[in-house]
């Protein structure tokens, strides 16, 4: 690595002049880069120099900008078959949050202190801590990815990753409230009400959802070919996304079998009946037979069920006016509901299922994600009677 002054003299006769970093590369290519000050050249020329020697230098004119990574990265997602509404997520990702910031960075130029006034920029910018979280993992993506076709061998985001990870954990566990009766999780009661009150043709899923914890995805996607009545089991093997494309769950472990109560196999015996034909053969389509919207299930299903139940709140509009309003916004309540049956002891009405059981039940990818859920509503071990039992047994069996 060498730093040398370089003069010319244009054509109109003016004498100029520049820094140039002379040095060869990882790859043994020579590589010349010009500054107009010597304490810049000589600055590049040290980080350069160790750079090189630990194999993670990349030169600029061999990278490209974050906004060209981004769409090479755009177009591996789509071509590795994500799902329609993940890729536009992904987009919204790049245009309006990481392009409009550090688009035409370097990817080069990119190391943590650069992440982190990204991040700070975002946040001047007003976006939420849950956009700048998720804008933030996106850029991991694409550095990833231009890691992978040689653009740059840093990932800088994951490398301040590392270092704030087990902070940021514990920081995203205190702000995370937990799930509470009668706030995120339907009661009893509740529930009771709810499954009086359901009628028509959402009375079917209403109860097929309170009784399986199947997501919403789920439920929309659900065959009649994987619903087995005579069992009395339905297996998820599919789920319809948000712009009714019919694909795979999700993870492995989203494919699941689920048993069936007695008032879920009577409701859709009684519902196959008079349910719509169409070419998916879907339990819970729409009048056509199609894929239903899952703001009509909310809008037509759910919310007038828990009004006719009572399950509502009220809420105080400008000028005194009372409004009456559903207690729970969406599916997901349901899905709460069953995961706390599931693990209820069965004196409070429940299965009393072990952990790993309630998250086959979920079909959630990891018991960590059971836990990190539901782990509160799992009943707590006495363990000062634990110890007392088993030193009675121990003294009892020396005594013998």
């Amino acid at each position: 690595m060498s730093v040398r002054k370089r003069t010319w003299t244009t054509e109109k006769g003016v004498e100029k002049s520049v820094w140039v970093a002379d040095y060869t590369d990882a790859t043994g290519k020579r590589r010349l880069k010009s500054f107009k000050l010597k304490k810049d050249a000589d600055q590049f020329a040290a980080t350069a120099t160790v750079e090189v020697r630990e194999g993670v230098h990349v030169a600029d004119s061999a990278t490209v900008t974050v906004a060209e990574a981004g769409e090479f990265w755009l177009k591996s997602c789509a071509s590795a078959g994500l799902e329609r509404s993940t890729l536009n997520q992904y987009e919204q990702h790049l245009r309006l949050h990481i392009a409009p910031m550090i688009g035409t960075t370097k990817l080069s130029k990119l190391n943590v202190p650069a992440i982190r006034a990204f991040q700070e920029d975002l946040r001047a910018g007003g976006r939420s801590a849950a956009i700048v979280k998720r804008a933030t993992v996106s850029l991991g993506s694409i550095l990833s990815d231009s890691q992978e076709r040689g653009l740059v061998v840093r990932n800088a985001v994951h490398e301040m990753s590392k270092h704030r990870g087990k902070i940021a954990g514990k920081a995203e566990k205190r702000q995370k409230a937990r799930l509470r009766y009668g706030i995120d999780i339907p009661t009893m009661q509740e529930v009771r009400a709810i499954l009086g009150a359901a009628e028509g043709r959402y009375r079917p899923l209403l109860i097929t959802a309170i009784f399986t914890g199947l997501r919403a995805s789920e439920l929309r996607g659900l065959s009649w070919s994987d619903v087995d009545l005579e069992k009395g089991v339905l297996h998820v093997r599919q789920r319809a996304d948000a712009y009714h494309a019919i694909g795979m769950p999700k993870s492995d472990a989203g494919q699941r079998t689920i048993p069936l109560t007695p008032m879920v196999i009577n409701a859709l015996k009684e519902w196959k009946l008079a349910c719509p034909k169409g070419e998916l053969d879907l339990v819970f389509p729409n009048g056509e037979g199609n894929i239903e919207w899952h703001q009509n299930i909310i809008k037509r299903g759910l919310h007038p069920t828990l009004i006719r139940a009572g399950v509502t709140v009220e809420d105080q509009r400008t000028g005194g006016d009372t409004l009456i309003k559903p207690k729970y916004t969406g599916l997901h309540s349901l899905r709460h509901w069953f995961a706390s049956w599931c693990i209820n002891s069965k004196a409070d009405g429940g299965l009393e299922l072990s952990p790993k059981a309630v998250q086959t039940r979920m079909g959630h990818s990891s018991i960590q994600v059971t836990f990190d859920t539901y782990g509160h509503l799992f009943p707590a071990t006495d363990e000062a009677q634990v110890l007392a039992d088993a030193e009675s047994r121990l003294l009892s069996v020396n005594a013998t």
